[in-house]
């Protein structure tokens, strides 16, 4: 029995609320006791939830569970009126997801077709490469500075509503910085080196390029509106900003490096920043160094001067993790040109990431609302200035593993509890979800011929901890999701052809 099951009170089947004498605020579970997360992950949220900043509740969806070396739960959304938390997050700003619409079906692409090209995808859309799509130096800065219009201008990208349905348009500043604040916010050792690193998926964690059929149309209008209909094939894409966004949000928080290669970048590059902003950068390397060295608070609260700091070179990071995913569906777009001889006509569903520190208005009060592996999933009311999303809610994407279905959802009206955010994922599971467990690559190979799913790459020593087994089971999380009115499901989808590193 969970030490912490006295303090564990259930009000409905999915819900259920925590809160220990040590914390400030409660923890609201949005899920079922079974998949309820263990107690490793509940003394985390504990030391979170002891800060005297933390704002009503700290939301933890189906998903909700630690990882190696963070301080914070992933599945969790922490909201403060006074201070921006960059420990509460993880370290990759913008990791996210998008789904891309195509006009390829079950009718018109053959299972040879798909398989021709994604022996081509493996080359055009790396997962782990030195060098992916060059991009020029100032580019780079424009990227940071502009957004992913920058990006559409300079490869002449085709993909349909790249910018409209993007998370506030691809870019994170409501007024674009110049490039000399670009240059003041990042060390230019690590914009150097970005020239080199868009259109990678990356190595790190379960980043993917997924073909998925839709199986099930689940709300009709809805999936309508979207351009949706059951046979389609889209695409889905899950990765974050590289090692730009790592590199500089490892210089401005005191996580721990999880590689040598990363200290040594982060130490030359923070050596050789000289900037306009020196106080505050000195500032925050001050708290760094207070807070990082074996103390136990989880947390490094800005404010002010050092919040602004931060929250710009996170925004500049943020804009390169959407041009990465729109490098990544550009690339894609073109090598089936190539391959298959035909345009596939691109059209974005919609980008979201899952990473992300945002000013929102919830309960009455503005406040800093920091989304570690949740995805924002507003309602109709608070989408009212898109043209799509006023109708349906804002997409919100719920993979489960990479062999089995995911969910395209919109959010509600009706999900305030959680500050209107979904799941990101199904998370992984205490116990093993699946009668069968591959012990090795070539037994995950197999398992998932079954399924009538093929990996490609698969390169990782650790690719078999990708497999279902290690996943909470879906029927289970949506269950949750509906009965909570996270967000509505709209459409299934069925994972065919899956890059993974």
């Amino acid at each position: 029995m969970s030490r912490f099951a006295d303090q564990i009170n259930r009000s409905a089947p999915h819900r259920a609320t925590m809160q220990t004498p040590r914390m400030k605020v409660p923890v609201v579970f949005h899920i079922s006791d079974e998949l309820m997360p263990g107690d490793a992950t509940l003394e985390q949220l504990e030391s979170v939830c002891s800060n005297d900043c933390l704002y009503h509740h700290v939301a933890a969806m189906a998903d909700v569970h630690s990882k190696p070396g963070r301080k914070n739960a992933t599945g969790t959304t922490i909201a403060s009126t006074t201070s921006v938390l960059p420990q509460v997050n993880d370290s990759d700003p913008a990791c996210g997801m998008r789904l891309v619409r195509t006009n390829m079906n079950e009718s018109n692409t053959t299972p040879e077709d798909i398989e021709k090209l994604f022996h081509a995808l493996t080359k055009t859309v790396p997962t782990k490469k030195f060098v992916g799509t060059f991009i020029p130096f100032w580019t780079v800065v424009d990227i940071c500075r502009n957004g992913v219009s920058a990006l559409i201008k300079y490869l002449n990208i085709q993909t349909k509503y790249e910018e409209q349905n993007s998370l506030d348009r691809g870019n994170f500043f409501e007024t674009a910085p110049s490039r000399g604040d670009i240059l003041s916010l990042i060390p230019g050792l690590f914009l150097f080196f970005a020239q080199f690193r868009l259109g990678i998926l990356g190595a790190a964690g379960n980043h993917f390029l997924d073909l998925m059929k839709v199986t099930e149309i689940m709300d009709e209008p809805t999936a309508t509106k979207l351009g949706l209909k059951s046979g389609d094939y889209v695409f889905m894409v899950h990765c974050g900003s590289g090692i730009l966004g790592q590199y500089t949000m490892y210089s401005y928080t005191a996580k721990r490096r999880e590689h040598l290669s990363q200290a040594i970048m982060v130490t030359v590059g923070k050596l050789l920043f000289w900037t306009k902003n020196r106080k505050s950068f000195n500032k925050i390397q001050e708290i760094i160094r207070e807070s990082g060295n074996g103390r136990a608070e989880p947390l490094i609260q800005y404010q002010s001067a050092e919040a602004d700091l931060y929250m710009q070179a996170r925004n500049a990071c943020s804009n390169f993790a959407h041009a990465n995913r729109a490098t990544i569906t550009h690339n894609v777009s073109e090598t089936i040109k190539s391959v298959l001889g035909r345009d596939p006509q691109f059209e974005l569903i919609y980008d979201m990431p899952h990473i992300l520190v945002s000013r929102e208005s919830h309960y009455g009060s503005d406040v800093w609302v920091h989304r570690n592996g949740t995805s924002r999933a507003y309602g109709p009311s608070r989408m009212s200035d898109h043209p799509i999303f006023k109708d349906t809610g804002e997409p919100a994407f719920v993979p489960s593993s990479l062999s089995t279905e995911a969910y395209l959802c919109v959010g509600t009206d009706s999900n305030e509890s959680s500050f209107y955010s979904s799941n990101h994922g199904c998370g992984k599971a205490t116990v093993a979800s699946d009668n069968v467990v591959p012990k090795n690559k070539e037994e995950l190979h197999q398992k998932l011929s079954t399924q009538g799913v093929k990996l490609y790459n698969g390169r990782s020593s650790k690719m078999i901890e990708q497999d279902s087994s290690q996943y909470k089971k879906i029927d289970e999380v949506m269950a949750g999701i509906v009965a909570n009115q996270i967000t509505k499901p709209v459409a299934k989808m069925q994972p065919v052809s899956v890059i993974m590193y």
